[in-house]
């Protein structure tokens, strides 16, 4: 309200009680005033002292929950890192057998090529040998027509 409001409402109060009823009007009013006042309080600190228990049981019901989530949440967290470990830990040992399996395989096989290499070294020499007799045989077993050359028939000698 503006202060031209107050004003025309002092003016209509004037012309109706008088100047001489007006303090007690003002008194009374007052004093309705004060017990409205006293009765907004009383209301605000019962609706406070009702709302402060069901706070507090809120909150208590809150960090129950709260609680139990987290001990929740750390057994799982617990037997996920269980579980973790130990399929870290097969999958370790599944990978060092293979790798012993690997490694067993390739000395096999370094074994057999070295064999094998042995094998056609020993044929191959075989087979040079049996060439090398078999063409000294030849030579041996073969004469000289008059119209073919010698090995040195090139070769001049003094």
């Amino acid at each position: 309200m503006s202060g031209q409001e107050i004003f025309v409402i002092i003016i209509v109060a004037l012309l109706l009680f008088g100047a001489d009823k007006l303090p007690e009007i003002a008194k009374g009013l007052s004093k309705g005033m004060r017990d409205f006042r006293k009765a907004t309080d009383d209301i605000k600190r019962e609706f406070e002292e009702s709302t402060s228990e069901i706070r507090k049981d809120f909150t208590d019901v809150t960090n129950t929950i709260t609680n139990n989530v987290t001990d929740i949440s750390n057994n799982i967290q617990k037997d996920v890192n269980e579980v973790s470990d130990n399929l870290k830990k097969e999958v370790d040992d599944f990978k060092s057998g293979i790798d012993k399996d690997v490694n067993e395989v390739k000395e096999n096989l370094e074994t057999s090529v070295n064999e094998v290499k042995e094998n056609i070294d020993k044929d191959v020499n075989e087979v040079k040998d049996n060439i090398e007799a078999n063409t000294s045989e030849i030579s041996d077993n073969y004469k000289r027509t008059i119209n073919e050359p010698d090995d040195n028939y090139y070769k001049y000698t003094d």
